[in-house]
């Protein structure tokens, strides 16, 4: 059983309600990046304020190649780098320290990183020297709890630190392999560097839950983001190659990505590889059920991302530079989830389905909708998107239907007034004509005008990014699908979401009758 107990926090989505998308990177501080401390808290308030009831935030797992949130080394672990050091302050197991002078409106990976690593560092010896027994019996209880994963995930990220952060088949081969007799030798070896790495998973869970409770306090939900896939330079493959599709050097033989679509020409080749559904149904699908019930236990609704790819995904080989070459295969998501949901639901069936979210986008056919429909699972509809493409398409809020997620726009495409301006008035004809804008006004308020069009339909819960609520343009996106850089380092301003905009929202909430109840 979780250690945290949140049963008492609501459960599955709110009856009809809004709310906001907003990574935790992109909050402010001083710091570099935002993390779980008080400009979150700040944030939830905010949030609470402006009668808004659902907080989504991308993958908190640790950040991988690009620093990408859906390219993690780890699918079980949080992110150190979310860490508030205020918090490891207070509790006097870090001195006080001025941060450099990190920019404000941008992650700046390649300083923020080794910086919060090292006062990471600093304050895990700080614990060592100084922690109360209460303290020490506490992260003691949680290593133990957590050690089906935490031990594999401890020693994985020591023995990168200690090969020069190479890939884990670079590894000498006893490692790669991992030989017992290796494993057994490098955790002696790596003893203090091990107990770092669990630290780290203490702290962001303490923290992470911490968040919640003040979220739960104001009447806010949070809302987590699972990737269907994991990085190859991961624990997961090193652990547990065999549920993978790699080859005797550990190396995939198909990756996985998606068609040419309207993002991009020739598709996206994320490179991860894909899984052995076989080998895993087989033991009933166990590392699923321990991937969700973890995922689970550290959000209140968790969207689950490229929910197609369970149907069926799109299998490039590997020795393909892109996504074009690729065909889509089935995958058992009938079968996976079913042995899932009953595996975590116990006594109450539904349970488990009734906190999840479908990211349903992209190529859509009909299995896919089968395999959402069959437990009950809402999918996405991106409004603006609507807006491009037609009156007929379903994306559009005159065709939403209740139970389901309506979005002003994603952290993988354009924002609204990015779209607008980026598009000549032809393209802005259906928008102009549905929210009584100016096709020919490039300053005309259509971030607004979305929104207002998304809350008043009939879908369940609409989300905006805060780039849209602020009306900012396509320099502000998050994510550009297929580009490798300047990605995911996005922040919002520290005075951008203000008691005016609060009070604006609610108004416009109240008016659309969201008010959230269960």
């Amino acid at each position: 059983m979780p250690e945290h107990d949140l049963s008492h926090a609501p459960q599955g989505l709110p009856r009809r309600a809004s709310g906001v998308v907003l990574h935790l990177t992109s909050l402010p501080g001083a710091h570099g990046s935002g993390d779980l401390g008080a400009d979150a808290q700040r944030f939830i308030d905010w949030l609470a304020a402006a009668r808004q009831r659902v907080w989504q935030v991308l993958p908190m797992g640790p950040v991988g190649f690009g620093n990408s949130p859906y390219q993690s080394p780890s699918a079980l672990a949080g992110n150190p780098l979310l860490i508030d050091l205020d918090a490891l302050v207070r509790r006097g197991w870090l001195g006080a320290e001025t941060a450099p002078a990190f920019a404000a409106d941008t992650v700046d990976f390649a300083r923020v990183i080794p910086w919060r690593m090292a006062r990471l560092r600093a304050a895990g010896a700080g614990f060592g020297r100084h922690a109360t027994a209460a303290d020490r019996q506490a992260f003691d209880r949680y290593a133990d709890q957590h050690a089906h994963w935490l031990d594999d995930y401890a020693l994985f990220m020591a023995l990168k630190e200690a090969h020069g952060h190479a890939a884990w088949w670079e590894w000498p081969a006893p490692l790669r392999e991992r030989e017992p007799q290796a494993l057994a030798a490098a955790k002696v070896a790596l003893a203090g560097d091990l107990g770092f790495w669990r630290f780290t998973q203490w702290c962001f869970d303490e923290q992470l839950h911490s968040l919640r409770a003040h979220a739960r306090q104001a009447g806010v939900q949070l809302m987590g983001d699972m990737p269907i896939f994991v990085a190859h330079d991961s624990v997961d493959c090193w652990a547990e190659r065999d549920l993978f599709r790699l080859d005797g050097a550990g190396q995939p033989t198909v990756v996985a990505g998606v068609p040419p679509d309207g993002y991009t020409a020739d598709g996206q080749r994320w490179g991860n590889p894909l899984y052995d559904w076989q080998r895993m149904a087989d033991d009933g699908f166990a590392w699923w059920c321990q991937r969700l019930e973890r995922a689970l236990d550290q959000c209140d609704l968790l969207r689950i991302d490229h929910f197609r790819g369970f149907a069926g995904c799109w299998e490039i080989p590997a020795a393909c530079p892109t996504a074009r070459d690729g065909h889509w295969v089935d995958a058992p998501g009938v079968a996976l989830f079913d042995s899932v949901f009953a595996a975590l639901d116990g006594p109450t069936p539904g349970r488990t389905a009734s906190r999840i979210v479908a990211e349903d986008l992209g190529t859509i056919t009909p299995d896919v909708v089968a395999l959402r429909e069959r437990h009950g699972l809402p999918g996405m509809r991106i409004v603006y998107e609507g807006l491009i493409y037609g009156p007929d398409h379903p994306f559009l809020p005159q065709h939403h239907v209740p139970h389901m997620l309506a979005y002003t726009s994603t952290h993988d495409s354009d924002t609204v007034r990015g779209w607008w301006r980026g598009t000549r008035p032809g393209g802005r004809q259906l928008a102009s004509t549905l929210l009584s804008l100016d096709a020919h006004d490039d300053q005309a308020p259509v971030h607004r005008a979305v929104h207002r069009a998304a809350l008043s339909s009939v879908a369940r819960l609409v989300l905006a990014p805060v780039q849209d609520l602020l009306g900012l343009g396509s320099e502000h996106r998050m994510n550009r699908p297929g580009v490798a850089e300047a990605n995911w380092a996005w922040r919002c301003p520290a005075d951008g979401l203000d008691a005016a905009l609060a009070a604006d929202l609610a108004a416009l909430t109240a008016a659309t009758d969201r008010d959230g109840a269960q």
